[in-house]
């Protein structure tokens, strides 16, 4: 903690560039799964035993979350006792291998690869809990909302470019946007091992080993802390369920019912992520209100988004998918920000990882429920988003109410 109080702002500044860079590589295959599962000619890949291709991309949009799923569930605790430098060093290493072999199951066409370096990959991903984790470890010398929404904003600028490199570098070949996601985690391992000092309790590990550490500091050990955090489970896993819903087949939605490739979607994903970041740098800006409100208000912009879509043609279809990038990035960064203050004492890592696990679930179930539901019509997994945001905008307020009569400030 030291080095925090030492160098907040060196602090600040690298865990932004990790992740954005970190984030790009995630984000650059991104735009070419639709295409390859549902607009290309059948192959042993897209055809693999015969089975739907619809149904063979939910299962590869499902590998990777499920991968997160169980890794952000102990990441983000484990660097409370390892240490945040520690811990976002070596998922990075491990995530360049898994982008390496992904490419290298693309060109061999091998989908059981395939899905299982997905799945891999993901595993390592979960560190985003970890670089919230340190920038709540500023605060108060960097204001946590602040710091929150730029980080937020980061994280788009990542999705903003690489999908762009996703989409456009797909005609040299299906593998090169994963060779090109390896190469960006190159640049984030050599800033992390170079500018970042050590923040987190790292003797608090000291004398256990790994799976120890493992089994008692996963997230789910929360839920049973505060009763507080069970009510927001749930509410937080029906609007994910719902954004996962959009993330996932709003690329489908484009190829079905806009007739776009993987440039266009690209190009529609752009525009998406720049209304997300230049949100995020508002939200940082304006703090007036508080967080908890103010997320319910844009939970329901983003379910209206949803069910509007379901009945849009093409082109107010494709303006609605980028204007609903405003209220759900400003959910994004508020929901945390409250969730930061609120359960501060059960530890930053735990509480960011929390958040992440509960996403990573919902994208494997609207993963795998999503694809079954495309077999009949794409619109009916944005109708179901939209519904679930909608039961989360009311449990919202429930949240909000249990909160005041547990003496927080809603």
């Amino acid at each position: 903690m030291t080095a925090a109080v030492q160098h907040p702002r060196l602090i600040f500044a690298t865990v932004c560039v990790v992740a954005l860079m970190s984030t790009a590589g995630v984000a650059m295959p991104y735009p070419i799964l639709a295409p390859i599962f549902v607009d290309r000619a059948p192959d042993a890949f897209n055809h693999f035993l015969g089975l739907p291709p619809k149904l063979l991309l939910g299962l590869a949009l499902a590998a990777n979350p499920l991968g997160v799923l169980i890794g952000s569930s102990f990441v983000g605790a484990l660097s409370d006792r390892l240490g945040r430098r520690r811990v976002l060093l070596g998922t990075l290493a491990l995530t360049f291998i898994g982008y390496g072999l992904t490419a290298v199951a693309l060109s061999a066409k091998l989908y059981l690869l395939f899905v299982l370096t997905r799945f891999l990959t993901g595993l390592t991903e979960g560190n985003v809990p970890v670089a919230r984790a340190i920038l709540a470890d500023l605060h108060p010398v960097i204001d946590r909302a602040r710091s929150f929404a730029l980080l937020n904003a980061m994280l788009y600028m990542g999705w903003l470019v690489g999908p762009m490199i996703g989409g456009f570098t797909l005609p040299l070949g299906e593998s090169v946007p994963f060779w090109l996601a390896a190469l960006a985690v190159l640049p984030c391992l050599a800033v992390l091992a170079w500018l970042l000092p050590e923040t987190g309790a790292v003797a608090k590990g000291a004398g256990r080993s790994l799976w120890r550490l493992v089994r008692e500091q996963h997230s789910f050990r929360l839920l049973g802390r505060d009763p507080l955090l069970a009510s927001l489970f749930w509410m937080q896993l029906a609007f994910a369920l719902g954004v996962n819903a959009f993330y996932d087949f709003y690329p489908v939605w484009l190829v079905e019912f806009a007739g776009m490739d993987s440039v266009g979607i690209a190009l529609v994903t752009a525009g998406l992520c720049a209304v997300m970041t230049g949100a995020t740098f508002l939200v940082g800006r304006n703090r007036s209100g508080s967080p908890l409100p103010r997320a319910r208000r844009n939970a329901a912009l983003v379910a209206a988004g949803l069910l509007l879509l379901t009945l849009a043609s093409d082109r107010v279809g494709i303006a609605l998918i980028v204007v609903i990038g405003l209220p759900l990035s400003l959910y994004n960064t508020l929901l945390p920000v409250w969730c930061s203050e609120r359960f501060d004492a059960l530890g930053q890592g735990s509480v960011m990882g929390l958040l992440s696990t509960i996403f990573c679930c919902a994208a494997v179930l609207m993963s795998l429920f999503g694809s079954l539901l495309t077999l009949f019509d794409t619109r009916l997994v944005l109708l179901i988003g939209g519904l679930t945001c909608a039961l989360a905008t009311l449990r919202l307020g429930g949240l909000m109410q249990r909160a005041r009569l547990a003496g927080e400030s809603a």
